[in-house]
């Protein structure tokens, strides 16, 4: 009996844990796109006056796991897209911030981007675009086969820093995930459909401060290092004898040919062969070093330019959130933008959507297959196109072969007859 209460309330305990978690966790922004988003979201005027500028529409998508799961699709090619949202003001300090949206690229994109931004500060959400500064810039970027970037950019005192690491974003029609995530101690994840794709810190991962630790460049090695792992063997001794091994000898297996006159070819002597016995010039053996103290390396001392701070991973308090993005080909879908300072929720969200992945997955092929099978059929009507013009050109040249016939044989006739006359 007592075993059992002890565990039962080791359950309530872990129950009551979990409901503090929630209840201090804060959502800062969620949208689904649903009904009355317009409300929420501004559509800037940038680029407008040159007609460069791009629309969204309220679009599930080709494909979607729920055609009722609507986001914003880019909608025009080769044009500028500038839309934000006001959220309620988020700081980051002490708290861990999450980012999270998905994307869809359902278009040959060729080239463009799919990210998204963080703002702080007062922004004319009307004239929102490449220029207004911003506190995080995250999500993918595709250009041709060789760009598909995955944008991790944060701001520093005004300056904008893009993480060193070479990341890699999801290129396939489908919906994606990507999700940031910044903790207090300045360290980072980067997630894509809940898989972490990488990790680290603030300090390492950008060049916002100098380094810790750099190399002692005055460093020397000590003329006493010892680098060499294997040396000779001080004791070995030479075997006696070993110099008088010859390194041929005559082949005792070879015997004097039946055709030899030694008065015309000399005396026959045995050809010489490699000597098994001979190990070339004689060398001590390796033996390890006993006073081996491995490569030697620089050592690292700490970096007097580098002045910590720690508020490192503060950005400058959230107000909007937008995406400003150019694309040659429209045609992606921006949904499940999420802020928040729960990961574990975050990561629900994605659960939930990824629900449907297989039915998106199946919606996809099918509409692969219905396209293949229309480029097919066009292929088709224009081989047939093709032939029938050929076919054309061909009865033309004949037409026009005949024609010439009859009349140079009618141009002889007439001559014939004006000679007779």
């Amino acid at each position: 009996m007592a075993e059992n209460a002890s565990t039962e309330l080791k359950m309530f305990v872990l129950f009551c844990l979990l409901l503090i978690q929630v209840s201090l966790s804060e959502v800062i922004f969620e949208e689904r796109f649903e009904d009355g988003w317009r409300s929420r979201w501004v559509r800037s005027d940038w680029k407008s006056s040159e007609g460069k500028a791009g629309s969204f529409k309220h679009t599930a998508g080709k494909w979607a796991g729920d055609p009722d799961d609507k986001g914003i699709q880019t909608s025009n090619d080769a044009k500028h897209f500038a839309i934000s949202a006001k959220i309620p003001e988020f700081s980051n300090k002490n708290r861990t911030l999450v980012f999270q949206y998905s994307i869809k690229f359902e278009q040959e994109i060729e080239c463009g981007g799919g990210y998204m931004k963080l703002l702080s500060g007062f922004v004319n959400q009307k004239k929102f675009g490449g220029d207004t500064p911003y506190s995080v810039m995250f999500g993918p970027d595709l250009c041709g086969t060789d760009t598909k970037k995955l944008h991790v950019i944060v701001s520093y005192q005004g300056q904008n820093y893009p993480v060193k690491k070479d990341l890699q974003c999801e290129t396939d029609k489908l919906t994606h995930f990507y999700t940031f995530i910044l903790r207090p101690d300045a360290t980072y994840s980067v997630l894509v459909d809940n898989r972490e794709r990488d990790s680290g810190s603030l300090y390492t991962d950008w060049d916002i401060l100098p380094p810790r630790k750099i190399k002692d460049l005055k460093a020397k090695k000590p003329a006493d290092w010892e680098d060499r792992e294997y040396i000779e063997d001080p004791n070995a001794v030479k075997p006696e004898g070993y110099d008088s091994i010859p390194a041929e000898i005559p082949d005792p297996k070879a015997k004097e040919p039946d055709s030899w006159d030694e008065d015309e070819d000399g005396i026959w002597k045995r050809p010489k062969i490699p000597n098994p016995a001979y190990k070339g010039p004689w060398k001590r053996k390796k033996i390890k070093n006993p006073n081996y103290k491995g490569k030697w390396k620089t050592p690292w001392i700490d970096n007097p330019e580098f002045e910590d701070d720690p508020d490192l991973y503060v950005l400058k308090p959230i107000k909007y959130v937008g995406i400003e993005v150019w694309q040659v080909k429209g045609g992606s879908v921006f949904d499940n933008i999420l802020i928040c300072d729960d990961p574990e929720y975050a990561k629900q969200v994605v659960d939930e959507v990824f629900a449907n992945r297989e039915i998106e997955k199946e919606a996809f092929e099918e509409a692969e297959k219905v396209r293949k099978a229309q480029e097919e059929e066009e292929a088709q009507r224009a081989r047939e196109d093709g032939e029938r013009r050929r076919k054309e050109r061909g009865y033309d040249r004949h037409r026009d072969r005949h024609r010439d016939r009859y009349r140079k044989h009618r141009r002889d006739y007439m001559d014939d007859y004006h000679d007779e006359l």
